[in-house]
């Protein structure tokens, strides 16, 4: 009997696990499409990220319910509770993520129709974007194969990541103050870099979560350094 219970809680597991990274899938394609719909006025695209936010949510109240119910029926311990506290955190901030691409949809949307075919400061807008989804990646692999190095790295690439934020920020208030008329526009893609600035930090938050699953310590108000010792320390029980 105890061997069939421990199988079915196994089970129970790894069927979290797997709608997580399911859920994670379909973010990360969120993100991608909303720039690609940002990049070519894509209507199609637009609608359909939207759509998918409205998948997104759906999975992140099931996942919160699987969650719920492990805990109150298996009284989970040590490193699965930390799997199941983890994964409740981490949905949570794919959800965040996964609006603020739906959100850089309605920006795309509102700068087509009103008829701008031009994105001011398109390229280093994208290269920061790429960096976010990179982060992202990053955060998930190291959650699907429980591994804690690859979060240093994802907090790492934040630094850099929050620096060519800031000097973009700059560029289009210069572009706002040469061209008055630019404003409008200019605000809306300010608006987006910050939308991927926040995505870059949602993946940190996501990182941070693995390193409390793998390691058993809570890093979120660690500095980078304090994060890199708790990661090489041994893995607990």
């Amino acid at each position: 009997m105890s061997e069939h219970i421990s199988k079915q809680f196994d089970a129970e597991l790894e069927a979290i696990r797997s709608n997580v990274l399911g859920m994670a899938g379909l973010v990360e394609e969120q993100v991608r499409l909303a720039m690609q719909a940002l990049a070519d006025g894509d209507m199609a695209i637009v609608e359909k990220v939207l759509e998918q936010e409205e998948r997104v949510d759906e999975m992140h109240l099931i996942l919160d319910d699987m969650c719920i119910h492990m805990i109150a029926r298996r009284q989970p311990a040590a490193g699965d509770l930390r799997m199941v506290m983890t994964v409740i955190k981490s949905v949570e901030d794919l959800e965040r993520i996964g609006d603020k691409a739906a959100r850089i949809c309605q920006r795309a949307k509102n700068i087509y129709n009103a008829g701008k075919l031009q994105v001011p400061r398109f390229a280093e807008l994208n290269h920061i974007a790429q960096q976010a989804l990179d982060m992202l990646s990053k955060s998930l692999n190291a959650f699907a194969r429980m591994d804690a190095v690859p979060a240093t790295e994802v907090k790492r690439a934040d630094q850099v990541l929050d620096s060519e934020y800031r000097a973009l920020q700059r560029q289009l208030i210069t572009v706002m103050m040469e061209d008055p008329r630019s404003i409008s526009l200019t605000l809306d893609i300010l608006w987006i870099a910050k939308a991927i600035e926040r995505i870059g930090d949602l993946a940190v938050n996501v990182a941070e979560q693995v390193v409390y699953l793998v390691k058993g310590q809570d890093v979120r108000h660690k500095t980078l350094e304090e994060m890199d010792r708790v990661v090489l320390q041994s893995r607990p029980d």
